[in-house]
């Protein structure tokens, strides 16, 4: 298979590419932190790459804890990618880069982008043609959405959970956010970016009750 789902219909019968005889789709691959979505963008883009077809990745600008310009997932496998902030006009940019042939455009941490950049992704598939595979998450360490998270689920052809878990076994769908003492965190801004040192995925219960899952 080309990607985790359906995207694999961009091999034809001959196993030749050819774009002219698909139906693009935008795809939101929305989880709770730490689930693999980076991991599976990344094994998207390798099974594109093996049949010869090109891709562009995109990552936050400001998520450099790995380094800059790089997706990088948790086990260890990681990508160079193009960045983006609020500022960029991402139809513009992807048109750019276009030169070569490009088979499918790939956005890490999606839940970042602004409405007007999840429209310009619209654009790109409904326009250029080109399957486009978001990856971000749902909601932030309050629980309220993200705006690029917000409007992908509201516009993205094809939504696929991404599933993880609880310390207790439950399906993990929160975001919490702790302090040095495992205290959950009720106020603060949006985007603090992090990881493991300060973020946790529970299920709802734990989540409300506070739990971050210590003495599970």
């Amino acid at each position: 298979m080309i990607g985790t789902l359906n995207e694999s219909v961009l091999l034809c019968a001959g196993g030749k590419y050819q774009p002219s005889q698909i139906m693009a789709k935008l795809y939101f691959y929305y989880s709770a932190m730490n689930a693999g979505k980076t991991t599976r963008l990344l094994q998207s883009s390798f099974n594109y790459k093996e049949r010869g077809m090109d891709t562009l990745l995109y990552t936050f600008k400001f998520d450099n804890r790995f380094g800059d310009a790089k997706v990088a997932s948790r086990i260890g496998i990681s990508a160079k990618a193009f960045t983006f902030d609020n500022e960029l006009d991402v139809f513009d940019d992807v048109s750019m880069r276009l030169q070569k042939r490009v088979a499918c455009v790939l956005f890490d941490e999606a839940q970042f982008l602004t409405k007007k950049q999840v429209l310009d992704l619209c654009r790109i598939v409904d326009e250029l043609n080109i399957p486009v595979l978001t990856y971000g998450l749902r909601t932030d360490f309050l629980g309220e959405p993200f705006e690029g998270s917000q409007y992908l689920l509201l516009l993205a052809d094809e939504l696929i959970e991404v599933k993880t878990i609880c310390r207790c076994g439950r399906k993990a769908i929160m975001n919490a956010k702790f302090d040095a003492n495992k205290k959950i965190i009720r106020t603060g801004e949006q985007i603090d970016i992090g990881g493991n040192e300060k973020y946790v995925a529970l299920c709802r219960k734990h989540y409300f009750e506070g739990n971050t899952g210590e003495d599970l």
